[in-house]
């Protein structure tokens, strides 16, 4: 556990983020509109809807944007979350989650992106020895002393906090089995959530020189620029 700077040398990565942020409401309102066809309107009892919501919230999406999401609209579409694998060049392997009506063109598309960029696709599952699913919590931090705070939070399935002291902001990183508990813990102690999911984390990250890091930033901006995609992890040390 420790309570160091995860973000001092990830500034790519940010950059990346705040690109993604700025075009995600539409992805974003697809994840409520699914939650609330497969588990109704109610928040408090659909925990899919509650996190697509806090999320939503957490990229600043205006409240009359997710009611209306909620209520309904004219999108009778049924999505389906698909996941593909892929490897790409210099030892680099990604795990894609999409949200698709159009399971056949989302496959058609990523494929494509692999093909044309030097990489391809692999066997769904092919990367479990190479990532862990994680639960993931991005909070505000400021007031919190993240030492106690993190010795706290291991008694909650927490494995690790990452600080951002620039932003006041850090990340937890625990046991996905331990998701509820950790969230309990966050809203019991009134602590704001940022963003929450699950993730793939990988077990160990390889180092690429600057010219080879913004090549693969570009794949993977890419893969996140496809309406499609809602997430995009790789074992890229940036």
């Amino acid at each position: 556990m420790s309570g160091h700077s995860h973000w001092a040398t990830n500034k790519r990565a940010k950059g990346i983020a705040d690109s993604k942020r700025a075009k995600n409401f539409s992805k974003l309102l697809r994840e409520i509109s699914v939650a609330v066809k497969i588990g109704g309107p109610n928040i408090e009892n659909n925990s899919r809807l509650k996190l697509a919501v806090q999320n939503a919230k957490g990229f600043n999406m205006p409240k009359e944007n997710i009611e209306r999401a909620i209520k309904g609209s004219d999108d009778n579409s049924n999505y389906t979350m698909t996941t593909y694998e892929g490897k790409w060049l210099h030892g680099i392997f990604v795990i894609i989650e999409c949200l698709t009506d159009n399971v056949n063109r989302t496959f058609s598309d990523i494929k494509s992106i692999f093909s044309r960029n030097g990489g391809e696709l692999i066997e769904t599952g092919s990367l479990s020895y190479i990532f862990d699913k994680k639960s993931s919590f991005e909070i505000y931090s400021e007031g919190i002393d993240i030492e106690k705070f993190t010795l706290d939070i291991i008694e909650y399935g927490g494995e690790d906090v990452f600080a951002n002291k620039e932003e006041n902001t850090a990340e937890i990183i625990g046991n996905a089995n331990n998701f509820a508990d950790i969230q309990q813990y966050l809203e019991k102690n009134k602590i704001v959530i940022k963003h929450s999911c699950l993730k793939f984390v990988p077990q160990n990250q390889i180092d690429l020189d600057e010219g080879t890091a913004d090549s693969a930033m570009e794949f993977f901006r890419l893969l996140e620029d496809n309406d499609d995609v809602q997430n995009v992890y790789h074992n890229v040390s940036l």
